[in-house]
């Protein structure tokens, strides 16, 4: 049967109704688990399998279309499995320059390894020019910090035509914003520490993908280098992916208006939700919905302070995602190339009028 987003949201990964028993089982903690004779069945060794990652493995693979997914213990551990367990010395990668920017700082990992790095920006799906003789070709759309987007299935038709796998990270929109492997993706990647999860309580990652071959390949990298989820973490991310729905539209919904309400107030606004942003028209051939990341650009740093230590609802964070509104001054952390005056604001789920005149009444201390 076909069910609403939110329907999926609500039961997805859960197992069947029995009698006195739970809808979602708590976490299973485990090193071991009691092996007589053979060591063979699902469950042998607790770096190897949980029953609480199977479960929100399940769900996960709901959420992205039907899939295998590999949970891990953070949404790096997640990319990192990806590009170090598919590349090997001499095979070219295809990076994006304006990805999230620990992504990009495996560059130096993956070419002291023998691999070749390429980049390009994501915008105009540049990428897809330097995809010859490519083995992987990673995308983020739409990019952080800076919100572009890339159509996601020309550069995966230009890089398969080449014979080069796709991973998509897919932070931003999660799986209920945009499916990667309906649009002919290889892998779908995020950081579940942010948007799908929404609470700001835990680190997570995940890989998804169709293919059985490459599922086992990210297992027997998680397996080997240890990059596992804790059992209350998994717990906590697929008790919270029940209201993931209803955070993505409250959120979506607050980023549209606060772009509205930004619009002629501040340069360089970004919010591929918004009929005037430069992506839009690729985001909504791709995307069922646009995220809850807004960025602009303010006069200079001292602007950006003191904008942000005006604001009364909004918590200065470095993540996304949350239900609570955050933002930060990008540029403090190095490393992406944005003004002084750069803000990337994590739109949460409060009031959509209170949290508009939060904002516009710490512009104003500011003009």
């Amino acid at each position: 049967m076909e069910v609403g987003d939110g329907t999926l949201a609500v039961g997805a990964g859960r197992p069947g109704a029995e009698n006195f028993a739970p809808a979602l089982p708590g976490p299973v903690f485990a090193g071991h688990y009691h092996l007589a004779g053979e060591a063979s069945g699902p469950y042998t060794y607790g770096r190897d399998s949980n029953p609480t990652w199977t479960l929100l493995e399940q769900a996960i693979g709901e959420l992205e279309g039907g899939a295998e997914v590999v949970s891990f213990s953070s949404g790096m551990a997640a990319v990192s499995a990806v590009l170090l367990s598919q590349v090997r010395v001499g095979d070219v990668v295809v990076l994006p320059d304006d990805c999230y920017l620990t992504t990009r700082a495996l560059r130096e990992r993956l070419e002291s390894y023998g691999a070749v790095v390429r980049m390009a920006p994501t915008a105009g799906d540049a990428q897809a020019a330097l995809v010859d003789g490519a083995r992987l070709v990673w995308l983020e759309t739409p990019s952080n910090p800076g919100l572009d987007v890339c159509d996601i299935a020309r550069v995966v038709a230009a890089a398969h035509a080449a014979g080069a796998l796709v991973a998509v990270d897919n932070t931003l929109a999660t799986p209920l914003g945009q499916r990667p492997l309906d649009l002919g993706a290889d892998f779908s990647v995020a950081s579940d520490t942010k948007a799908l999860t929404g609470h700001g309580d835990l680190l997570l990652g995940h890989v998804a993908t169709r293919d059985p071959g490459l599922a086992d390949a990210i297992r027997l990298w998680r397996k080997t280098v240890g990059a596992v989820p804790g059992p209350m973490e998994a717990w906590l991310a697929h008790r919270s992916l029940a209201t993931l729905q209803l955070r993505l539209e409250r959120q979506s919904a607050n980023a549209l208006a606060l772009a509205e309400a930004l619009w002629g107030r501040v340069s360089g606004l970004r919010y591929p939700g918004s009929p005037d942003d430069p992506s839009h028209e690729v985001a909504v051939r791709q995307m069922r919905r646009f995220g809850c990341v807004v960025s602009f650009t303010l006069p200079s740093e001292d602007a950006a302070e003191r904008f942000l230590g005006s604001l009364r609802l909004v918590m200065q964070a470095t993540s996304f995602g949350g239900v609570q509104s955050s933002a930060e001054r990008r540029g403090r952390w190095g490393g992406d190339a944005v003004e002084p005056g750069f803000i990337r604001f994590s739109v949460g789920i409060e009031d959509t009028e209170d949290l508009v005149a939060d904002v516009l009444q710490a512009l104003e201390k500011i003009t």
